[in-house]
Order: structure tokens, then C-alpha cells, then sequence
């Protein structure tokens, strides 16, 4: 990260005024935020380089969030990552359960059906 802020330094140094300062890490050359197209594209091409699965970035973004809710990271610090002012949409859109948080209703439930008569 370091590394990048240096070299947006030296371009903005290079371009002066021309130099859009958006605020944003993802940007081109002259500063410009990178446009969703641009960021899935060049994502993509670095699944591709490093032989890994590809996957759409939204379901990239829920697995990370989900991973930190099951990690115990606090709700309030989710929704400050994923860039929200509220909690419930970070929950709502981002936090999935998987196999394994599903697992324990799933024992729950077959200690149901499995129950005797007499226990019944």
C-alpha cells in the first residue's frame, strides 16, 4: 500500500493540476476512480494469472464479510468496511451463512426426527 501511495504521489508530482485527486486507491494514471468494468476486468486477468477460481467480486466481498462476522468482528466495524451507515444492510447483503454456521441447526433438526415415540 505504501508502494502505491508513492507512485500516486509521483504522478500526481508529474501531472500537476491535471492530477485528479478523487480520494480513492483504485485509480488511473491522472487520478480518475476506476469504473466497476475496469475493476472486474483487471481482477479477472489476475485470477486468471494466478490460476485461481474465478469468482464475481460481489460474492468475493460477502465471502470476506461473512468470514469476519463468523470471526467476531463487531457489526458496527463490518458496516464501517463495507463503506455503510447502516448495519442491517451489511448484515442483510453481505453476511451469508455457510455449510458449516448451518451445520448446528442441521444436528438440531435430526435429533427430531430421530426422536421415539415415547420421547415424543
Amino acid at each position: 500500500m505504501k508502494k502505491f501511495k508513492a507512485l500516486q504521489a509521483a504522478e500526481r508530482l508529474t501531472l500537476g493540476t491535471d492530477y485528479v485527486d478523487s480520494g480513492y486507491m483504485c485509480v488511473n494514471a491522472v487520478g480518475e476512480v476506476h469504473t466497476m468494468k475496469q475493476l472486474r476486468t483487471r481482477a479477472y486477468k489476475l485470477m486468471e494469472e494466478f490460476a485461481l477460481c474465478r469468482v464475481r467480486l460481489y460474492d468475493a466481498r460477502a465471502s470476506c464479510f461473512t468470514y469476519l462476522a463468523n470471526n467476531g468482528v463487531p457489526d458496527h466495524l463490518l458496516a464501517r468496511w463495507a463503506g455503510h451507515s447502516n448495519v442491517k444492510t451489511t448484515k442483510r447483503w453481505y453476511v451469508k451463512p455457510d455449510v458449516e454456521d448451518l451445520r448446528g441447526a442441521a444436528t438440531i433438526w435430526g435429533g427430531l426426527h430421530s426422536a421415539q415415540d415415547g420421547d415424543v
